[in-house]
């Protein structure tokens, strides 16, 4: 069986993916990961995981049509002049 094995390198961090090993089961796979990862202390803590076990998730629905990821998906410069001109503060080149 293939496990999938995640790194955190200090505390707070997010955890990386480290790498995968092969073992026969849970307790090898947890054994392997320590002294693959952690045996330097490079690692501050450790997830293994059955490869089996992780879902990969494809579709993220928008039903707003909002694009956060784009710079040009999210209309900051408009949102700003129309809360200027609401509240009758806007700059000159605005207008």
């Amino acid at each position: 069986m293939i496990y999938e094995v995640f790194r955190q390198e200090r505390k707070g961090q997010a955890f990386a993916h480290a790498g995968a090993i092969p073992a026969p089961n849970q307790e090898f796979a947890e054994v392997y990961a320590r002294e693959q990862y952690g045996r330097r202390g490079e690692s501050v803590a450790l997830w293994v995981v059955p490869r089996d076990a992780i879902v990969q998730v494809d579709e993220f629905v928008d039903e707003l049509n909002r694009n956060y990821h784009r710079v040009d998906g999210y209309p900051l410069k408009e949102k700003l002049k129309e809360a200027r001109e609401r509240a009758g503060t806007a700059a000159a080149g605005d207008r």
